[in-house]
């Protein structure tokens, strides 16, 4: 099944950004990575939109609290899962339906799959599904008559 869904991964680690994305990509979704919270709110506040974004909010050039803020205030309506070992870290940021944190272990893999598609089905309810794939309607899908 192929998605037309764009996720922005961000981490420091080269390696967790390479897994992720494998991991992201074999599910069907297109990527985009980010190692700074500049990149970061480039990619999320670019003309190109994402439609969700994993981060480990521990990014060298932000401090922790201030990007999910940036990005929520902007952006209220993007899921975001905060993606750390620092299970402190679920404290600082007001969980909700949009954004969720998950620890990083050694099976987070699978719920952080879980997540991806069960928030962008809750954000994105309008999606459509065709033989071959699901895709967020476009403007031409919305004004069809028939």
């Amino acid at each position: 099944m192929n998605y037309r869904y764009m996720i922005l991964i961000a981490d420091r680690n080269p390696h967790v950004r390479a897994f992720l994305k494998r991991e992201m990509t074999a599910e069907g979704y297109q990527i985009r990575v980010a190692d700074s919270g500049r990149e970061v709110l480039r990619s999320a506040f670019g003309p190109s939109p994402i439609h969700l974004l994993i981060i480990d909010p521990d990014l060298p050039d932000v401090e922790e609290p201030a990007i999910l803020r940036q990005v929520q205030e902007r952006i209220p309506e993007l899921p975001i899962i905060v993606h750390s070992f620092d299970p402190d870290h679920a404290k600082h940021f007001e969980i909700s339906n949009t954004l969720v944190f998950v620890e990083k272990c050694g099976k987070s893999i699978e719920r952080l799959i879980s997540l991806v598609a069960e928030m962008l089905q809750k954000v994105n309810p309008e999606c459509i599904e065709t033989p071959d794939e699901k895709r967020l309607p476009q403007r031409e899908d919305l004004n069809e008559t028939g």
